[in-house]
C-alpha cells in the first residue's frame, strides 16, 4: 500500500444508481416554509430540497406522528 494517495487528479463520477433510490414528486408547500428550509440549507451549506429530504427521512424511520388538536 502506497503511504500517499492523489486524489486531485480524480474525475468525480456521480452515483449510477440514484434514480433508483429517489423519487421525483411534487408538493405545495407554503413560503415561509420554504424560506426556513432554504435558510438552515444557506447556513449547512447544502441544497434545501436535501435538507427537507433528510428531516423527512428521520421522522419516518423514528415513526414520528404529528398531533394535531382543533380549537373548537
Amino acid at each position: 500500500m502506497r503511504e500517499h494517495y492523489d486524489f486531485g487528479k480524480m474525475k468525480g463520477e456521480r452515483n449510477p444508481y440514484i434514480k433508483a433510490l429517489k423519487q421525483p414528486i411534487t408538493m405545495r408547500l407554503d413560503k415561509a416554509t420554504v424560506a426556513y428550509f432554504k435558510a438552515l440549507a444557506g447556513e449547512l451549506g447544502m441544497p434545501y430540497q436535501n435538507l427537507i429530504n433528510l428531516y423527512l427521512r428521520e421522522c419516518a424511520l423514528n415513526r414520528k406522528k404529528l398531533q394535531l388538536k382543533w380549537a373548537s
